[in-house]
């Protein structure tokens, strides 16, 4: 599959993000990849895998656009979503087809920027990259910098943003307006209506991972209202 050709088959779409807690029985490269499987089999555009084992086990089944990732947390830094260009490195070679990094403003291990890793994954990897950002500056720096689609992923979990929850309508109507590449809305969909809501503003595809395959959150946040009371 092209470059071109991996971007294209997103629009419209819905991508469902296949992961799950480190300490989860899911986490296993076995069931992530039938998650993924499953998705792909009732619909789904693309999937978002993390970590080069999961991305491995999923390309195995599925030849729709794998969006690839790395977490990692590196002491002293808050960017952990492809830290490093050796982390964007291993996920090519797991087998993504677009390699997600933060795009934050945040400082990254290694000294490296945004502009040096973009330039890096498509001049070495030959990779689009999705820029994961938190804000229209970050936004509007991650498609100066090369990105190729941008996505809303880091809204309410960056210091400029934690007092507030995701979806926000408003950044991503800010993005659509302002830049010229491609927007995913990512983060907080809950609904298919929400989905719809996002494309109908515009968005190019939408991402939708804990309404669909986060059983373990999903299951603590129902504990925790029914025994609770909210």
């Amino acid at each position: 599959m092209t470059n071109e050709n991996s971007i294209t088959t997103l629009k419209q779409g819905l991508i469902v993000s296949c992961q799950a807690p480190v300490d989860s029985p899911l986490h296993q490269p076995k069931i992530i990849a039938a998650m993924a499987q499953a998705a792909v089999n009732n619909g789904a555009v693309g999937v978002r895998i993390d970590t080069p084992i999961h991305i491995n086990a999923v390309r195995e089944g599925v030849k729709v656009p794998i969006i690839g990732l790395w977490k990692q947390i590196i002491p002293k830094y808050d960017v952990y979503i492809t830290p490093q260009f050796d982390h964007a490195a291993a996920v090519a070679q797991a087998g993504a087809d677009i390699i997600a990094i933060d795009a934050t403003t945040r400082h990254r291990p290694g000294g490296e920027t945004v502009v040096d890793i973009i330039t890096r994954i498509h001049q070495e990897l030959g990779k689009p990259v999705i820029a994961d950002v938190d804000t229209i500056e970050s936004a509007k720096a991650a498609a100066a910098a090369g990105a190729d689609i941008v996505a809303t992923t880091l809204y309410g979990y960056t210091p400029k943003t934690n007092n507030d929850s995701p979806p926000c309508w408003e950044l991503l109507t800010q993005m659509l307006e302002e830049l010229k590449i491609p927007v995913i809305c990512e983060g907080g969909i809950s609904s298919p209506q929400m989905a719809r809501h996002a494309l109908n503003l515009g968005a190019y595809a939408v991402v939708v991972g804990t309404a669909i395959t986060g059983i373990d959150l999903q299951v603590k946040n129902y504990q925790r209202v029914m025994q609770n009371g909210g």
